[in-house]
């Protein structure tokens, strides 16, 4: 009986827990996430691509990218787009926090979402290209009109492709418009404004998405979020690969080089600009450079350092300065960039580094053309006196210099006798009479 009733009560235990052991026992969609703050470069674009890898293979539901950019390098942006489009999990583009902004590549980055979404307070759009100093290349030359009349339509063309406001991703090129969020949801240029990751993510909750394996409908409402961050690599990179600060590293580098090149056995100089110069052409790697600017760079402080050794009147001095200056300016291939070398940060390196090298240089002629201060070279003419008997054929003693040496002369030499160093024989010195100059 007592058995019987046991196994009636474990029989209804069941009953009540089954349901809710079959819930816990059902797993929760994976949503993954990862921050891109900062320009658009190829260590973002390393991340995204990562990312995505990642995802795919844990087999995650969805891809969550929160963004907050100034914009950055198109090609950049080209491969991230074409990971983006090429993509069998949704990916989903969220400006945020309030603040954050999704500009110029940054803009065409979210409109190639599968769902574009933005934080109250932020903004997205002036995807126009720039120039070197930030200019907008409005003066309609070629090489402009080449690059706005790509990005235009490659923004179009993701407009098209999302089914978004194609003339507002065009005009965001041409005319530089941007808007806020609420703006842009009006616009058709975003599909949704969500205070957080979690409205988000439950307002998401059911939406149909088209994606490279076909059309995914999205359950993200108590989606399990998981975090990914960037590799070392992936931060040094993304943190170097800036025009300004790749700028100044090279510039550090040449100086540092420059310095040790007209003061060799300085070591610290010659060691820190190498440095400086490795880390440099690190970034360099990741932007669009122009060889002749980086050759001309070089040359400068070729010019500059032949101005050491050669009298030329100050005409490679000159002469380096002006490939310095333009080597400066033709340095980034600007048509291939979103982002420019500021003229904030250019004029104040390019005044300092000038200064610094002409310096140098003055410095080193100056110290050419006056004698030794120290060694036994600098003993020649110096003035002493006597402080033992010198006698022809028998060696005595002199200070000189603050020190003491030992002294021939072809005259007898009494002590106290002002004498002058005539020459310098290995440790001893000839002297003759300081009178005997005199007369």
């Amino acid at each position: 009986m007592v058995r019987a009733l046991c196994a009636v009560g474990l029989f209804c235990l069941f009953l009540v827990s089954g349901p809710a052991l079959a819930d816990e026992s059902k797993e929760k969609n994976i949503v993954y996430t990862l921050s891109l703050h900062g320009s658009v470069n190829p260590g973002s674009a390393d991340f995204l691509a990562r990312a995505l890898a990642r995802a795919a293979a844990d087999d995650a539901h969805a891809l969550l990218i929160e963004l907050d950019t100034p914009g950055g390098l198109v090609t950049s942006l080209r491969q991230m787009v074409k990971d983006i489009l090429a993509s069998p999990l949704p990916v989903v583009v969220y400006v945020a926090p309030a603040g954050a902004q999704a500009a110029s590549a940054g803009a065409l980055l979210t409109i190639a979402a599968h769902v574009a979404a933005m934080s109250p307070g932020t903004e997205i759009g002036a995807a126009h290209p720039v120039g070197i100093g930030g200019n907008d290349d409005q003066d309609g030359g070629p090489m402009s009109e080449k690059a706005v009349n790509d990005l235009a339509a490659f923004a179009r063309s993701l407009a098209e492709e999302r089914d978004r406001n194609s003339g507002w991703a065009e005009d965001a090129v041409r005319k530089s418009i941007a808007s806020t969020a609420r703006e842009a949801l009006e616009a058709g240029v975003i599909d949704l404004v969500a205070d957080n990751r979690d409205e988000l993510l439950a307002a998401i909750d059911g939406r149909e998405v088209d994606t490279a394996s076909g059309v995914v409908m999205l359950s993200t409402a108590g989606a399990e979020v998981r975090e990914l961050t960037p590799s070392l690599q992936e931060q040094v990179l993304m943190r170097l690969a800036d025009p300004n600060l790749a700028y100044i590293f090279i510039m550090v580098g040449l100086v540092g080089l420059y310095f040790e090149l007209a003061n060799p056995g300085a070591i610290f100089p010659g060691v820190a600009g190498a440095i400086s110069l490795l880390l440099g052409l690190f970034a360099l790697q990741a932007l669009p450079v122009n060889v002749v600017g980086l050759l001309l760079l070089v040359l400068a402080v070729v010019f500059l350092g032949l101005e050491v050794f050669v009298t030329s009147g100050g005409v490679l001095a000159i002469s380096g300065l002006i490939a310095l200056l333009v080597g400066s300016l033709m340095l980034f291939d600007t048509p291939e960039t979103g982002v420019s070398l500021s003229m904030y940060v250019f004029l104040p390196v390019f005044i300092a580094v000038s200064i610094t090298m002409l310096l140098i240089a003055w410095l080193v002629a100056r110290s050419a053309m006056t004698g030794p201060a120290s060694g036994p070279e600098s003993l020649l003419g110096a003035e002493g006196r006597v402080v033992r008997a010198i006698r022809p054929g028998e060696p005595g003693k002199v200070y000189v210099h603050g020190e003491l040496w030992n002294a021939e002369s072809a005259e007898s030499l009494d002590e106290r006798t002002e004498v002058v160093v005539d020459r310098v024989s290995g440790m001893v010195v000839q002297v003759k009479s300081k009178k005997e100059r005199v007369s």
